[in-house]
């Protein structure tokens, strides 16, 4: 499955009107996989000049066209690099609202992407809905996935059977 056709615009719309960030001016955003940037555009959208948006992405190609049309704006920060690692080496504050839109954060290193979650702050995942493409057995990983978050007591979950299925999660602890 290709990063540029699993984050339907719908989607990121969704992420930024849902999020002009919480809990207000001055959000943190974090977004894990860029790809083309389609969800970062959206992201950008609606956030105010005093808000940061870091976006990570492992396909330095594929980044090249955000960078090329996002690169500009001084409130976002590319990364080109593994998100897995990122995650692992990342020292900062949090996040208001962390947006997983790739492996790692969702189905790696999901402990380390809650953790940069701020009190009140959100977590993001789309593509919980079978898609085609998905990779034989993936099913069951959204399954575990869903399982595991759904056990946090840490984070209250909503699920939306819209577009490719989203997950929001607020850190309530």
């Amino acid at each position: 499955m290709t990063r540029a056709s699993s984050f339907p615009a719908r989607t990121a719309r969704a992420a930024s009107w849902q999020h002009s960030p919480p809990p207000g001016p001055g959000g943190r955003i974090l977004e894990l996989g860029t790809g083309v940037g389609e969800g970062a555009a959206w992201l950008l959208s609606g956030m105010d000049g005093a808000s940061r948006l870091t976006t990570v992405e492992l396909d330095p190609d594929v980044q090249a066209i955000a960078r090329e049309e996002l690169g500009a704006d001084p409130r976002v920060t590319l990364v080109c690099g593994d998100g897995g690692t990122w995650l692992e080496e990342f020292d900062g504050a949090p996040f208001d609202l962390v947006f997983a839109d790739t492996w790692p954060g969702k189905f790696t290193h999901l402990d380390q992407a809650l953790d940069l979650v701020a009190p009140g702050g959100t977590y993001l995942i789309d593509d919980l809905l079978p898609q085609p493409g998905w990779p034989e057995g993936h099913e069951v990983s959204v399954e575990r996935l869903l399982a595991e978050l759904d056990e946090r007591k840490d984070f209250r979950c909503v699920r939306l059977a819209w577009a490719s299925g989203l997950l929001m999660a607020v850190r309530t602890a």
